[in-house]
């Protein structure tokens, strides 16, 4: 009995601009099959912005109907007002899928780059030749949909460590 791929949504939230892109898994072989970048207008008020990036991102997860959906946690910085805005577009981002019924997991920043280029500290140029070396169908036009699919490729990466922790704690109780 053949097994369907599953497919994995990865986002890379942002307040002007937050990436996505659509891989699918089948073991251990994965496949590109989509990415983009939904935008919000900067000239609107904060509200509007985020329904916005609701709004695109809905679209976009009712459009490609994802299986799971992976979302890279936030980047503290030193600017505190600039963190919490992208605390509140991150929220949206989990909303959406979250709605649609579709698990979510989060992964650390540091935890995508060592999955992806095989250090924690890796720059963005090295992200976007590793995910173009492990998907090279991919095309990612910005760099958030680039880092989109990096996010989605650590879920497929560590899927099923997940869902083994998720077994046991369940067990546990």
């Amino acid at each position: 009995m053949a097994h369907a791929p599953i497919r994995i949504l990865g986002i890379d939230p942002g307040l002007r601009n937050t990436g996505w892109g659509l891989i699918e898994a089948l073991g251990t072989r994965l496949s590109f099959v989509d990415c983009g970048t939904v935008h919000s207008d900067g000239d609107l008020h904060l509200a509007d912005r985020l329904r916005q990036l609701h709004e695109g991102i809905a679209a976009v997860i009712h459009a490609l109907r994802p299986d799971e959906v992976a979302i890279e946690e936030t980047f503290v910085n030193k600017d505190a007002r600039a963190t919490l805005k992208l605390g509140q577009a991150r929220g949206v981002a989990m909303l959406a899928p979250a709605q649609a019924g579709l698990p979510v997991a989060e992964y650390a920043p540091n935890l995508v780059k060592k999955t992806i280029v095989g250090a924690g500290h890796a720059e963005k140029d090295q992200i976007h030749m590793m995910v173009r070396v492990l998907l090279p169908k991919a095309d990612p036009r910005t760099t958030d949909a680039a880092d989109a699919l990096a996010i989605a490729l650590t879920h497929a990466q560590h899927r099923g460590a997940r869902a083994l922790e998720r077994d046991l704690l369940a067990r546990v109780r």
